[in-house]
């Protein structure tokens, strides 16, 4: 088969449960992971003739986005602030929103060295590999409840060349962190059960759901927790980063001045969301 009849077959067997340009990008990284295409190569090959493996790949690729598996974990594979990462269904995929709270705190730190920074519910570990890459002098921990998730950050720390502090733990029943800090991050379940009905089934069905979601009725259990915490454990000046559900701004404010921080500012993402907080001592 040629390139030019598969994407014909993609744009055919998918047109009825995705937007083209949506098919378009699946098609453009299949390509390129499996034939290391790039769009010229493949906009000046048309005619490229797979190959009998390559092309079983690719109906299995289109077998498992037509159960609309997250094209990243066909790949195995996804990009996070510009470094490489590994991932599966035992780790969220990282989104664009989270790579603007890395950059809220970098931009924040500077040329700060010599700090110890810690990563609460690391997943992939997305936040504390980028944050560590890009601050060579820290000191970065990260911590995880899920063993699985645990394994694949730290063969993602391999894959980027950084060394972190990995730990499992149970946020929710713990009473002391390893260490104090200059800076805790978060980015934990906050997805309401009630909001289930506004995710489609790429993330419902095939992302991890203790990832995701949290109760109707307490909403802020892991950002109440977690705050108690860093309480005693920042250090002076340390601060306080979180990204939180979009509805939920207010609220966080109001929990986080109760807990007694001194200063906390709601921040909004590139599709004017609030998205994140940040909170001093």
């Amino acid at each position: 088969m040629k390139l030019l009849q598969l994407k014909s077959e993609f744009n055919s067997q998918l047109e009825t449960q995705y937007p083209k340009t949506e098919i378009d990008s699946f098609f453009n990284l299949l390509t390129e992971y499996k034939l290391s295409l790039t769009r010229v190569d493949r906009a000046l090959q048309p005619n490229f003739e797979l190959k009998e493996t390559s092309l079983a790949f690719f109906k299995k690729a289109l077998q498992l986005l037509k159960e609309e598996v997250p094209v990243q974990y066909i790949i195995g594979k996804t990009w996070f602030y510009g470094l490489p990462f590994y991932v599966n269904n035992s780790v969220l995929i990282p989104r664009p929103e989270t790579e603007e709270l890395v950059s809220w705190i970098l931009e924040d730190l500077g040329d700060k060295v010599d700090i110890n920074i810690l990563d609460i519910g690391t997943g992939s570990g997305c936040i504390a590999i980028a944050l560590a890459k890009n601050l060579t002098k820290a000191t970065v921990w990260a911590l995880d409840i899920s063993e699985a998730a645990l394994q694949t950050a730290k063969k993602n720390a391999t894959l980027n060349q950084v060394d972190i502090r990995f730990a499992t733990q149970d946020i929710l029943t713990t009473d002391s962190l390893p260490s104090s800090f200059d800076v805790i991050v978060s980015n934990p379940p906050y997805v309401r059960m009630l909001e289930k009905k506004e995710l489609k089934n790429n993330v419902l069905v095939h992302e991890p759901s203790t990832a995701l979601f949290v109760a109707d009725d307490s909403p802020l259990v892991f950002y109440d927790k977690i705050s108690y915490l860093a309480l005693s454990h920042l250090k002076p000046h340390g601060k306080l980063y979180f990204e939180i559900n979009q509805y939920l701004g207010k609220e966080m404010l109001a929990m986080l001045a109760e807990k007694g921080f001194s200063s906390n500012e709601l921040k909004k993402d590139i599709f004017d969301n609030d998205r994140m907080t940040k909170s001093l001592l």
